[in-house]
C-alpha cells in the first residue's frame, strides 16, 4: 500500500484511498452505472493495480488518474470511463487556465510597458501607472474566465487558435455593449440626467453644456467598453449658444441701463448693446470648447485608467448659434492644449454635405475650410461624407439623427432591419464584433505555400463561409448573454433612456428588445495579404486581384445581409480597426506556416481593405482602390492617405484630397502626416531628424525627446511607447502617398 502521492506542483502528501473511491463515484453517479460500494471496489482495483506497475516509486496524481481511466475502460462501465475523462479534460483546462492567468499576472507586475507586448495592448493605457496595472489585473483575469466558463469550446479554440478573434473580451462576462451615439439634446429635454450621484439639470450656458458634455461621454464609457460618440454635437451645443446670448443681452441691457440712468435704448445704443453681447457670447463659446478639450484629454474613466475614448461630430447646423459651436470648437482644437500639444481626443469628425458646406456659397463653407486647416496642423477633424451613395438615401434636410455619423475609430451604426431605427444615428451603438483571419485561410487554399499552381477557391470559399457562420454564431452567443441584462446593470445607458427605446423601460426589464436596435459586426484584416496568398499579388498591383478582393469582400457582406434577415438581428460587416489583432493573427500563422514573402514575412497583416502601407501609390489611386471597398463595409470603413511635409501649409492640396475622396465614394477618410512637437521650446510642427528648426535644440542626449503625433486606427497616440511591436512596426513601414 502506497503511504504518499506527489501532487502537480511537486507536493508528497499522505496517500488516501477514499480520494481515488470519491472521483470514481461521482463519474458513476453522474451515468447511474453504478454505486458508491462498486465505486470502492473499483478503487481497490486501482491501488493494486498502481502497486505492479510502480512498484515502491512514489506515485503521481496523474499516473494514478491514468490507471483509474484504463480500469475503467476495460470494465463494463464505458459511460462513467468516459464521464471521468471528460471531467478530468475539464480539470486540466481549468488548471491550464490558471497557470496562464499567473504568467500574465507577473508580466504585468515585474515588467514595464516597454518590455512586453502584454502591457500596450491598448495604446490609450498607461500600463505602467497603478491604475492602468489595475486595470490589466482586471482585464487579463476576465478573459480566462469567459474562455474558461462562458463561451463554447469551439468559440474559445477557434479565438485560441486565431481563426478569430473575439473582440473585448474581457467585457464578455459584464454583459456590457461596444459603443453609443448619444444625443444631449434628449437628455436635456427630460430636464437633465444623473450620473447616481445626483440630479444634473439641463444647463443654462454653454460653458454648462460643455461640461455637462463630457460626463455624458465618460458616464457612458464607465458602462461601455469601447468608445462613445455624440453625432450631432454643433446642434446639440447650439441652445446653449442661445441661452448664453440672451443672459449676456439681458446684462448687458441692463447695466448700460444703470449707467445711462434710463430705461430706454436708442436704436444706435441697442446695436452696440447686441453687437457687444455677440462679442462676449463668442468670447465664452471658445472658452467653453476650450474647457471641454481639455477635459477629454484629462478625465478618466475606468477606475481612473484610461482617458475615454470620445468622438464628436458636426458641421452640418447652420443656424448662427451653430455655427459658432463649430467655428470655437475648431479654433479651441487649433490652439492645442495648454503647452501647444495637439489634443488625442476626442476624435472630430467634420460631416460633408453639398448644399451645407461643400461649396463656396453653401452657409457652411466657411467652416468646412477652417476645418481643414484645423486638420493641417493638427490631424483632426477627419470627415465623412454624408452624399455617399450608401448614406445619402438616408438623409433628410433639417433632421440631424438622418445625418452619417461614426465612432471616430470607424465604427458606423446606421442602417437597420427594424424601420423605427434605419437610418438613424442617435442613441444606437454596436453590441458586439468579432474578426476573422482573413490571410490564414488564403494560405490554406492558395499558392503561398508552393504546394498548388494555382487557387483552390471552393476551397478557400467554403472554409470562408464556415468561418463566418462560427462568427456569427459566437456574436449571437454573446448578444443573448447581454439580452439578459437588466437596466438596473447599466443605470446611465439604460436608465436614463439614452440607448433608443429604453426611456420606458424598468429597473428589472430585459434588454433585448432595446439593444437590438444596435449592430453585431463580423470584422476581417489583411485583405492586401490575403489576395497575395491566393494568386501572388494584392490589389494596388493587379486589377485581377482588385476585383478578387471585391468578390470576396462581397461575399462577407452578403452573408451578413442574409443572416440579418434571418435572424432579425443587425449583423454587419466591419472594415476591423487592427491595433492589438495588428500582430497577433500575423504571430499566430508564422509560428503555423513560417515566413511567406508579402504575408507573413513582415509583423503586421494591413488593416481591412487598405492598400499595403509601405507600397507605393499615388494619393488618387489609393482612393480609387480602396472607395468601392466603404459602400460594402456597412459596419464602419476608413481611407487614409499618407502625406508628407507640412500639408498645413498647403491647404489646396489638402482640399483636392478631400474633395476626391468625396467624389469617389469614400464614406468616412483622413489625411495623415506628421505632426512633430518640442516640448522644450513649444514648437509644433514637422521635425525631420534629430534637430528642432525652431531652437535647433537637438533630440536626446540627456535632453527630452520630441513628440511625435502619429494616427493608430482611427485615433491619435501622442507616445509610440505606447504602440504594441505590430503597430511600431506598420508606422515604421509607411510610405507617403504621392501626388
Amino acid at each position: 500500500m502506497f503511504k504518499s502521492i506527489k501532487k502537480r506542483d511537486g507536493r508528497i502528501v499522505d496517500f488516501n484511498e477514499s480520494n481515488i473511491a470519491s472521483a470514481i463515484a461521482k463519474a458513476g453517479q453522474s451515468t447511474g452505472e453504478y454505486d458508491l460500494r462498486a465505486a470502492e471496489t473499483l478503487a481497490g482495483k486501482v491501488v493494486k493495480q498502481a502497486e505492479k506497475e510502480l512498484e515502491k516509486s512514489i506515485p503521481t496524481v496523474e499516473q494514478i488518474q491514468d490507471i483509474v481511466e484504463n480500469i475503467l475502460m476495460n470494465s463494463s462501465h464505458k459511460k462513467s470511463a468516459k464521464a471521468y475523462i471528460l471531467y478530468r479534460n475539464e480539470r486540466e483546462r481549468i488548471r491550464n487556465s490558471k497557470v496562464r492567468l499567473m504568467t500574465r499576472y507577473q508580466i504585468i507586475t515585474g515588467t514595464m510597458a516597454q518590455e512586453h507586448d502584454l502591457k500596450r495592448s491598448n495604446a490609450n493605457i498607461d500600463g505602467d501607472t497603478a491604475m492602468g496595472k489595475m486595470l490589466q489585473f482586471g482585464a487579463e483575469g476576465a478573459k480566462e474566465f469567459a474562455k474558461t466558463f462562458l463561451l463554447k469550446p469551439e468559440h474559445t479554440n477557434a479565438h485560441e487558435s486565431g481563426d478569430i478573434h473575439i473582440h473585448d473580451l474581457d467585457f464578455l462576462p459584464t454583459g456590457t455593449l461596444t459603443c453609443c451615439q448619444t444625443d444631449p439634446l434628449e437628455l436635456f429635454a427630460n430636464g437633465g440626467f444623473s450620473t447616481g450621484h445626483g440630479f444634473l439639470r439641463t444647463p443654462n450656458s454653454i460653458g454648462s453644456y460643455c461640461a455637462l458634455a463630457a460626463i455624458i461621454l465618460q458616464a457612458n464609457q464607465n458602462e461601455m467598453h469601447g468608445g462613445q460618440s455624440i453625432p450631432n454635437f454643433d446642434y446639440a451645443m447650439a441652445e446653449g449658444v442661445r441661452k448664453t446670448y440672451k443672459k449676456n443681452l439681458a446684462q448687458n441691457i441692463a447695466r448700460f441701463s444703470r449707467f445711462k440712468n434710463s430705461e430706454t435704448l436708442t436704436e444706435k445704443e441697442l446695436k452696440l448693446v447686441e453687437a457687444e453681447a455677440q462679442e462676449d457670447t463668442r468670447t465664452q463659446t471658445y472658452q467653453a470648447m476650450e474647457g471641454l478639450v481639455h477635459n477629454l484629454n484629462t478625465m478618466h474613466s475606468r477606475a481612473g485608467a484610461q482617458v475615454p475614448f470620445t468622438s464628436l461630430n458636426f458641421g452640418t447646423d447652420t443656424t448662427p448659434e451653430g455655427q459658432l459651436v463649430t467655428e470655437q470648437f475648431l479654433l479651441a482644437v487649433e490652439a492645442g492644449l495648454g503647452k501647444g500639444e495637439t489634443p488625442i481626443f476626442p476624435i472630430s469628425i467634420f460631416k460633408v454635405k453639398e448644399g451645407v458646406n461643400y461649396n463656396p456659397k453653401d452657409p457652411n463653407y466657411h467652416l468646412f475650410k477652417l476645418a481643414m486647416r484645423v486638420s493641417g496642423k493638427r490631424l483632426f477633424p477627419n470627415f465623412v461624407f454624408i452624399d455617399a451613395p450608401f448614406n445619402l438615401p438616408y438623409y433628410k434636410k433639417g433632421d440631424y439623427k438622418t445625418e452619417v455619423a461614426t465612432m471616430g475609430c470607424r465604427t458606423r451604426v446606421f442602417s437597420s432591419i427594424f424601420p423605427e431605427s434605419d437610418g438613424r444615428i442617435t442613441g444606437r451603438g454596436n453590441c458586439s464584433f468579432t474578426t476573422i483571419n482573413l490571410p490564414r485561410i488564403a494560405i490554406n487554399y492558395g499558392i503561398a505555400k508552393g504546394e498548388r499552381s494555382e487557387a483552390d477557391f471552393d476551397g478557400f470559399y467554403k472554409d470562408l463561409g464556415e468561418k463566418l457562420a462560427l462568427a456569427a454564431e459566437q456574436l449571437l452567443e454573446r448578444f443573448n448573454f447581454q439580452a439578459e441584462k437588466n437596466v438596473k446593470n447599466f443605470p446611465f445607458l439604460m436608465g436614463q433612456g439614452v440607448w433608443i427605446n429604453s426611456g420606458n423601460l424598468k429597473p428589472n426589464s430585459k434588454l433585448k428588445e432595446v439593444i437590438k436596435h444596435g449592430t453585431l459586426s463580423i470584422g476581417f484584416i489583411g485583405l492586401a495579404e490575403t489576395l497575395i496568398a491566393l494568386i501572388g499579388k494584392h490589389h494596388g498591383e493587379s486589377e485581377d486581384a482588385q476585383k478578387l478582393g471585391l468578390e470576396i469582400v462581397k461575399f462577407m457582406r452578403d452573408f451578413t445581409d442574409k443572416i440579418a434577415k434571418k435572424s432579425r438581428l443587425n449583423y454587419s460587416l466591419l472594415a476591423t480597426p487592427a491595433e492589438g489583432l495588428a500582430g497577433r493573427f500575423t504571430r499566430l500563422d508564422t509560428k503555423n506556416f513560417g515566413k511567406i514573402k508579402g504575408v507573413t514575412d513582415k509583423e503586421f497583416y494591413t488593416n481591412s481593405f487598405h492598400v499595403p502601407v509601405s507600397y507605393s501609390v499615388g494619393i488618387h489611386n489609393k482612393i480609387d482602390i480602396e472607395a468601392p471597398y466603404h459602400a460594402l463595409c456597412n459596419a464602419g470603413h476608413i481611407t487614409y492617405v499618407e502625406t508628407d511635409g507640412d500639408i498645413g501649409k498647403n491647404l489646396e492640396a489638402f482640399e483636392s484630397i478631400i474633395r476626391y475622396m468625396k467624389d469617389a465614394g469614400i464614406g468616412y477618410g483622413s489625411v495623415n502626416h506628421p505632426v512633430d512637437r518640442d516640448p522644450v521650446c513649444g514648437f509644433s510642427g514637422v521635425i525631420d531628424g534629430h534637430i528642432c528648426p525652431a531652437c535647433g535644440r537637438e533630440e536626446g542626449k540627456g535632453e527630452p525627446k520630441f513628440e511625435r503625433l502619429r494616427r493608430i486606427t482611427g485615433y491619435l497616440v501622442g507616445s509610440l511607447d505606447r504602440w504594441n511591436d505590430a503597430k511600431k512596426a506598420e508606422e515604421k513601414a509607411r510610405v507617403k502617398h504621392h501626388a
